[in-house]
């Protein structure tokens, strides 16, 4: 007993105490710093020339720094003492030694992952020297994107009152694994998910207690559990350059209501797909997790390109219910040719793009594909075109600014998951 007490005196005797010193590249929350950095990290090509220039998926680190030292400057997003530390540093001449650590946080916590450009110095396998040098580069991470995703649903359900909500529940009844309805007699194609008590109870009415028990098909009782619908959505983004000018970004909030959607589809509405259609003079499918990348396109709107791939991937999908949601800020301009060529005319409503746009729609209604429309603008052509395209569906058209566009697709997509499959 007396060598345990000598050894913990020894012990307590080795341990030293220092002044805290304050790290705030440790302290700082990602979290916080990443909404700081929402918007330049899902930038839209908003700040760039008027030339377009389809995005590569790269971003630099210089360029990241630089954002970093705005955040940082304003200190919105951080507490009190947490700004006092930074302003400190930053009086200290400390502010990009915190900058990097930042950075070199992020990288460690998988919130961006970093290509370091090769060392110009070294020569090639193949002899010479590497060209002129080229700067780091960053990419943003799942974990990034979905945190995004997350804080623009929180952010939308803050705007309209919500604090949480559940799957789509509908009205009808059917046999499945989740149990939360009463039992009834199995039917052939029902899901086998017995009520063993029913079961049993059914058989002992019948034949008494006795062993063995004989059970007969009659006797089978099956949980019914509420059916939830199945929904495949196909987000149809326009980005024409239209949707940056004028002194007003577009496209960047419907990029955030992209990321909404999808993580509210995903934590939600786990039987639900969403798929994304930019479509500009074409169109193509882009995977969401892509998404914060993607800039603005080429100058025309090519819609009837992007409804003919929204059909396609739908297609591929066994839903209840299938929808597209459309977000332009302009009339159809383009129309891909038979022979690939892009016929393009930008004045008016062009005879020939519209009739081949309209045709689309009827075979998206043939199909039992919904199409709902939200305007970014008022022009008087891109009014017309819609009220004509609605008159053919079930479909809405709503005219919203980006301030509200986010609201009024997540009403419109909560309303119709909670609304009866027909």
């Amino acid at each position: 007993m007396q060598d345990v007490a000598s050894y913990v005196s020894l012990a307590m005797k080795r341990i030293r105490y220092s002044k805290y010193v304050p790290d705030p590249a440790g302290e700082m929350s990602m979290e916080d710093l990443l909404s700081a950095l929402s918007d330049y990290l899902l930038q839209s090509g908003f700040q760039d020339s008027m030339w377009y220039e389809m995005p590569e998926g790269e971003q630099t680190l210089d360029a990241l720094k630089r954002a970093i030292e705005d955040a940082l400057m304003n200190g919105e997003m951080f507490d009190e003492e947490l700004r006092e530390q930074i302003e400190q540093m930053m009086a200290e001449g400390q502010l990009d030694e915190l900058i990097q650590k930042l950075i070199e946080r992020m990288q460690q916590e998988d919130y961006i992952s970093i290509d370091e450009p090769p060392d110009p110095a070294r020569r090639s396998s193949v002899g010479g020297q590497t060209g002129e040098a080229q700067q780091a580069k960053f990419e943003i991470t799942d974990k990034s994107l979905d945190f995004l995703g997350f804080k623009s649903l929180r952010n939308l359900l803050g705007s309209l009152g919500k604090s949480s909500f559940g799957r789509h529940d509908t009205r009808d009844l059917a046999t499945g694994i989740e149990a939360s309805g009463s039992s009834k007699t199995y039917e052939f194609g029902d899901t086998l998910n017995l009520d063993i008590t029913a079961t049993l109870s059914s058989a002992i009415q019948r034949e008494g207690l006795t062993l063995p028990l004989n059970i007969e098909y009659s006797d089978l009782q099956v949980h019914q559990c509420e059916y939830q619908s199945s929904c495949a959505t196909v987000l149809m983004l326009d980005c024409s350059h239209s949707m940056i000018l004028y002194g007003e970004d577009r496209f960047t909030p419907a990029k955030k209501v992209a990321m909404a959607l999808s993580h509210l589809i995903r934590t939600q509405y786990p039987g639900d797909s969403l798929s994304l259609v930019l479509f500009h003079d074409s169109a193509e499918e882009v995977p969401l997790s892509q998404l914060a990348r993607v800039k603005v396109g080429p100058y025309y709107t090519n819609t009837r390109e992007g409804l003919r791939m929204a059909q396609r991937i739908l297609q591929r999908q066994r839903k209840d219910m299938k929808q597209i949601v459309m977000i332009t800020d302009g009339k159809p301009s383009a129309l891909t040719l038979e022979d690939g060529r892009i016929y393009k005319n930008a004045f008016g409503l062009d005879p020939l793009v519209v009739s081949q746009t309209l045709e689309e729609v009827s075979k998206c209604k043939r199909a039992g594909i919904l199409i709902n429309t939200f305007m970014l603008a008022s022009d008087y052509y891109l009014v017309e075109f819609v009220k004509q395209m609605t008159a053919m569906t079930n479909g809405k058209a709503y005219f919203a600014n980006p301030d509200n566009l986010s609201q009024f697709v997540l009403i419109d997509f909560l309303r119709r998951r909670t609304s009866r499959v027909k």
